[in-house]
């Protein structure tokens, strides 16, 4: 996985160039290229550096909007969540959650619910719900608060790794042709006779400009979407509410067990997680309003203290904020709607907007119907550009990595890649020991998954940061060393990246 071959492929004219390696925008990168068109996917940091590595690392169809009668986007979701389950079993599990009743009508109510959820999700459902009565929810989730409870209902939902499934649909583009590039923000579109026509990048590591040649440019970036609008038209208008959800990881003695905790309807509309996750638990989340958007966006203080007040009330065990190992914050494009009164209630369906110019915008959806989203903005550009009419082939297109054997943690979320790993120097080492990775898993980050930094690695190809910011922290130095081995950089330049990566870390740790 060479970046310079990538590099040299920029003089080409390109079919299809995608702007952003978030979900959305390698999910359009990876249809196009299955369709067989010449297709480059540009990042302006690093891929899911963004919300798309900030999730609450479920696909699911969203027990919420089924609620709201949203029936559609339910419906859609479902069947993504089954296919995605089925093309990269590697990284997805069916993982089974518990909603636990303390009044009479609740099992009742939200067992039909279920039983709707389960009808909609077809042949492509991953496991039935049913009602539980008091003991069967204990034995579930035993650090439930006992006094009350009269029951509840089990239901399954997928379970992912976020950023490990961006990294394996880079591959999956590279496996089908593609070409794609981290630390290139586009500067600039190109237009010719009133069309955008391609895009002006940069090359972050060494100041190099390109113009680059394409067919068909969209504009997947996320909530900066509008910032890429306004390089096309200066005066448009911005199209997005975004606001913010704030997770907390904590120690799994808080949810023992392979149960997720689900409380359906929270204070502010929502509804709060508690999920097993990698040896933790992660809760959340919330939905906060935000005015602008930042790449490293911040969790408030009375957002942790919703989630750890709405938690206590269920668990017998209660959280802290000494308890937490680890913060992160995600931000939803949510698309502007008139009279909203609050951002959830905004849809989480996904938009497409087409300029006067012809470029692309794809904005809104969720990490389930990723592939959805890309596959409707490739129908779409051919529809704006005139290319050839190709027809879309991504439903049962297998995932690279794609296994069903049983593979341990950590590197089940190779697939096929997981020996691989074991080959490389540093597989009998682990980089520290509040944490699963191995030394060998760096290596083969910077070989095979264009990783350029100690974030790259800690935030992203593992998970170091969520799992634990300290134990990431203590770890960074040793990461640095072995990146100066694989890249052949300084010593100036790697101790540079451990110290802004400590920078980072300061905003994942509560105290």
């Amino acid at each position: 996985m060479n970046r310079q071959n990538a590099l040299n492929r920029l003089s080409d004219t390109f079919d299809v160039i995608v702007i952003g390696g978030g979900a959305t925008g390698l999910g359009s990168a990876v249809d196009a290229a299955a369709r067989g068109y010449k297709t480059l996917l540009l990042e302006a940091h690093d891929f899911a550096k963004g919300t798309s590595s900030r999730s609450t690392k479920l696909v699911h169809g969203g027990v919420r909007y089924l609620a709201q009668g949203n029936v559609s986007l339910v419906r859609e979701a479902l069947h993504e969540r089954g296919l995605l389950s089925r093309n990269a079993p590697h990284l997805v599990r069916s993982l089974g959650f518990v909603i636990p009743a303390y009044d009479w009508w609740s099992r009742p109510f939200y067992g039909i619910g279920l039983k709707m959820y389960d009808l909609l999700a077809g042949r492509l459902n991953i496991g039935k719900s049913r009602i539980l009565g008091r003991d069967e929810v204990l034995e579930s989730i035993p650090t439930l608060k006992h006094k009350g409870l009269q029951g509840g209902v089990l239901y399954h939902d997928g379970q992912f790794d976020d950023a490990r499934l961006a990294i394996t649909l880079m591959r999956t583009l590279h496996d089908l042709g593609g070409v794609s590039l981290n630390y290139a923000p586009v500067r600039g579109l190109i237009k010719e006779h009133g069309k955008v026509a391609g895009v002006k990048v940069q090359d972050s590591e060494t100041g190099t400009e390109y113009e680059v040649r394409g067919k068909a440019v969209i504009n997947a970036t996320g909530v900066f979407v509008d910032a890429v609008r306004r390089m096309d038209e200066p005066e448009v208008r911005p199209m997005l509410s975004p606001s913010q959800g704030v997770h907390l990881v904590l120690d799994q003695e808080f949810l023992p067990g392979d149960r997720a905790l689900m409380i359906p309807r929270t204070d502010d509309g929502r509804v709060l997680f508690g999920v097993p996750w990698h040896g933790k638990v992660v809760v959340g989340t919330t939905d906060t309003a935000v005015p602008d958007v930042s790449l490293e966006p911040h969790a408030l203080p009375q957002e942790v203290d919703f989630i750890l007040k709405t938690a206590r009330r269920y668990l017998g065990k209660q959280p802290s904020e000494t308890d937490i190992r680890s913060i992160f914050v995600g931000l939803r494009p949510l698309v502007k709607a008139e009279g909203a009164s609050s951002t959830a209630a905004l849809s989480r369906d996904h938009t497409i907007r087409v300029s006067q110019s012809n470029l692309i915008t794809i904005t809104g959806g969720k990490w389930t119907t990723y592939r959805r989203m890309g596959q409707d903005a490739i129908d779409r550009a051919i529809e704006a550009t005139g290319l050839r009419d190709t027809p879309h082939r991504t439903e049962a297109l297998k995932l690279h990595g794609h296994t069903t054997d049983a593979l341990s943690e950590p590197l089940k979320v190779y697939g096929t890649d997981a020996e691989k790993v074991l080959t490389l120097p540093g597989a009998d080492q682990k980089l520290h020991p509040d944490l699963p990775y191995l030394e060998a898993e760096v290596r083969f980050a910077v070989r095979y998954e264009m990783a350029r930094t100690v974030e790259d690695i800690l935030s992203r190809r593992t998970r170091a940061i969520l799992l634990n910011a300290r134990a990431a922290t203590e770890t960074a130095s040793r990461v640095a060393q072995i990146l100066r081995e694989e890249l052949q950089t300084s010593e100036q330049k790697v101790s540079q990246q451990v110290e802004q990566f400590r920078d980072v870390t300061r905003q994942y740790q509560h105290l």
